[in-house]
C-alpha cells in the first residue's frame, strides 16, 4: 500500500480519507487495520460467510458537494477475503463553484479475493465530480467490482442537463493495465445525449478467474429487450459485463444476478448476499 497523504483542513467541504487493511488470522479475514479522518466509517464487520469479512462503508452526511475530498485506500494482506458494500447510494449534489473528489485505491495481494460492491452513484443535474477508481491485483488475487453512474434522477424526469463529471476506471494485474476507462461529462459537450445513447444510467461490472464457461453462463441474463441493453465479454480472465439503460433497480437485479450465478466458478464459494440489499 502507497503512503497516505493526509488531507489538509478546509472551509469548502469535508476532507476525510478511510484505510482499510485486512488479514487472516486463526482462519478467518479480520479487519486488522482501520485508519479514519472525517465523515467516513465501516460497521461492525459481519461473517454470515464464516471465513469472509463482510464491511459496509458509511458516509454519514449522506451526500458529497462541492469542495469535500473522500479518499478511501483498501489493502488485502494475502489469503484474506472481504466483501465491501454500502447501505445506499452515494449522492452527488450541485457544486456551488468547488469540484467534489472521490478516489479509490484497492490493492488484491497474492491469494486475496476482494468483493467491491457498492450502490450506485447519483449525480444531480449541477454536480461537478471527479471519481477515480484504481485496483492492483497481485499473483492470484480474485476480485468481483461493479461500477453503477446515474445521471440525474430519471425516475422523476429530472435530467443531468448541466454539470461535469470525470470518472476513471483502471484495473492492473501485477502491474499490467487490463482495464482503463473513462468517462466525461463537460459542459461543453454539446452531444451530451450522445455520451451514453441517451440513456440516463451506465454500469460495469468485473469479475476475475472467469472463463468462456461463465460468459456463457451469464450471458442468458442479459437484458434483449426493452429500452435495457447489455453485454458480456472476456478480457484475458476477467467477465466484463456493461449495463446501459435508465434504471438502477434494473442494473442491481442484472448485476447481483451474474455475480450470484458465477460466484461459485470464480470465488470458489456460493453467493450470500449482503443483508443490507435486502432493505
Amino acid at each position: 500500500m502507497h503512503a497516505l497523504t493526509q488531507p489538509s483542513a478546509s472551509k469548502q467541504g469535508w476532507q476525510a480519507h478511510l484505510r482499510l487493511g485486512f488479514e487472516v488470522r486463526e482462519g478467518r479475514t479480520v479487519l486488522a487495520e482501520r485508519d479514519r479522518h472525517g465523515p467516513l466509517a465501516v460497521q461492525r464487520p459481519f461473517y454470515p460467510e464464516g471465513d469472509v469479512c463482510h464491511v459496509y462503508l458509511l458516509h454519514p452526511p449522506g451526500g458529497v458537494v462541492g469542495g469535500d475530498s473522500i479518499d478511501i485506500q483498501a489493502r488485502l494482506a494475502a489469503g484474506s477475503k472481504a466483501l465491501i458494500t454500502t447501505p445506499g447510494a452515494t449522492k452527488f449534489y450541485r457544486s456551488g463553484g468547488d469540484t467534489a473528489r472521490q478516489s479509490q485505491h484497492l490493492v488484491v495481494e497474492d491469494g486475496a479475493a476482494l468483493e467491491w460492491l457498492p450502490q450506485e452513484n447519483i449525480f444531480f443535474a449541477g454536480a461537478d465530480v471527479v471519481l477515480d477508481t484504481k485496483v492492483e491485483r497481485r499473483g492470484d488475487a480474485r476480485i468481483a467490482l461493479s461500477e453503477i453512474h446515474c445521471l440525474g434522477r430519471p425516475v422523476i424526469d429530472d435530467a443531468f442537463e448541466s454539470g461535469r463529471i470525470d470518472s476513471r476506471l483502471a484495473i492492473y494485474h501485477d502491474g499490467v493495465p487490463l482495464i482503463s476507462e473513462r468517462l466525461r461529462v463537460r459542459p461543453d459537450n454539446r452531444c451530451r445525449l450522445s455520451l451514453m445513447a441517451g440513456m440516463a444510467v451506465g454500469g460495469t461490472l468485473v469479475i476475475s478467474h472467469a472463463t468462456e464457461a461463465e460468459a456463457d453462463a451469464c450471458r442468458d441474463l442479459l437484458f434483449s429487450n426493452g429500452t435495457d441493453n447489455a453485454g458480456a465479454t472476456l478480457i484475458e480472465d476477467l467477465l466484463v459485463v456493461r449495463y446501459l439503460g435508465n434504471s438502477t433497480e434494473r442494473a442491481q437485479e442484472l448485476f447481483r444476478s451474474i455475480w450470484q450465478r458465477v460466484r461459485p466458478a470464480t470465488m470458489g464459494r456460493e453467493a450470500s448476499p449482503p443483508r443490507i440489499w435486502a432493505t
